[in-house]
């Protein structure tokens, strides 16, 4: 599971995410129909803006073995920011 600590002026947030749900999230991410529409939503913008760019294509495999990677590796923070304005952010395997 992985827990994300989020730490606002004095009000704390634990948000754990389970492998399951993440899984899910890669499935859905990765899969080819949003890819497309999300190169369509974004082709107009980037016409707007004379950019030449389309996202390209996710591999799902590669996700699926990297987050089976990090189910054996516990305990190891991912991300630990804090601002100047006091505000933290902890990610934690």
């Amino acid at each position: 599971m992985i827990y994300v600590k989020v730490k606002v002026k004095g009000i704390r947030f634990i948000i754990p995410v389970p492998y399951v749900v993440l899984n899910s999230a890669i499935s859905i991410v990765t899969s080819k129909f949003l890819q497309e529409k999300l190169n369509k939503w974004t082709k107009e913008y980037f016409e707007k803006k004379k950019v030449d760019f389309t996202f390209p294509l996710i591999d799902k495999k590669m996700l699926k073995l990297i987050i089976k990677e990090l189910k054996g590796c516990k305990g190891i923070v991912l991300v630990d920011i804090k601002a100047k304005d006091g505000t933290e952010v902890k990610v934690r395997l």
